[in-house]
């Protein structure tokens, strides 16, 4: 992994990133967490997105101070939408780098983070920055995808290409996309010397899960991280379209299964 740039955003925030991203919850996305949470603790959300778990959070922790932080401005704005509608005004929403965390030492009970190392350069550093924001006796939460232990069923031909071209894009943007299983590793390199270690799944198998899971990540093959796999020269734009063609052929069988194997890993400083 090149530690000496800052990492390339995979993703972007297109309108199929955004709409993934809005369908995480502390329920389906933070569970390990929840049972370390309690009332009256301040919490710090590290690469917030929409703020659709924040706010999930923010009702185990309430009234603790919340802060959702996010580098991406349109994030942000997506951020706002949802503690608008979901009536969240304990939240802050503040715009900062997860490598220079803008607080003091020892400001929050806990710091979290989702699918957020992965798009580091330097997720050692992230951590190490997360441990300093944390009080003594808190926990920094951190949970991530690993993309080669995703697995699916039936198996078009152009979607084990996406998987090969996504994890060749990822890395050549200065990113692990296998970064849950790489999270024990990075946390004792962080210093931290009390972690506890999870997995979990996402599952999608059902008729609405199959076609909005499929068909977003047809359209982010074409308008998310596509683009910048021909920039690399790593896929050609009909390479793009047969991975987006063989997303609607799973997507349309009745037998379509995918499963996303996250890491998880609670650090106590």
């Amino acid at each position: 992994m090149n530690h000496g740039s800052p990492a390339r955003y995979t993703h972007g925030h297109s309108r199929a990133v955004l709409s993934s991203h809005a369908s995480r919850t502390a329920e389906n996305s933070a569970a390990y967490l929840l049972p370390h949470l309690c009332e009256g603790q301040a919490l710090l959300d590290v690469g917030c997105g929409p703020a659709t778990i924040t706010v999930g959070l923010a009702e185990h922790v309430a009234p603790g101070r919340v802060v959702a932080l996010d580098a991406a401005e349109a994030a942000l704005t997506a951020a706002r939408a949802t503690l608008e509608a979901q009536g969240s005004p304990q939240v802050e929403l503040t715009i900062g780098d997860a490598l220079a965390l803008p607080y003091p030492d020892d400001t929050f009970d806990v710091v979290h983070a989702h699918q957020v190392l992965q798009h580091l350069a330097d997720p050692v550093a992230a951590l190490a920055e997360m441990r300093r924001v944390t009080k003594p006796g808190g926990l920094v939460a951190v949970r991530d995808a690993i993309y080669s232990a995703m697995t699916w069923y039936p198996q078009p031909d152009g979607m084990e290409a996406w998987r090969r071209v996504y994890l060749a894009t990822a890395r050549a943007n200065g990113g692990e996309p296998d970064a849950g299983s790489r999270l024990l590793a990075w946390c004792r390199a962080a210093g931290f010397t009390d972690i506890s270690c999870s997995a979990d799944t996402w599952c999608y198998a059902t008729p609405e899960l199959r076609s909005w899971w499929g068909e977003m990540w047809a359209e982010r093959s074409l308008t998310s991280f596509g683009p910048r796999t021909v920039e690399l020269g790593l896929a050609t734009q009909a390479d793009l379209e047969a991975m987006a063609a063989a997303w609607h052929e799973w997507l349309a069988s009745p037998d379509g299964w995918f499963a996303v194997l996250h890491g998880e890993a609670l650090g106590r400083v």
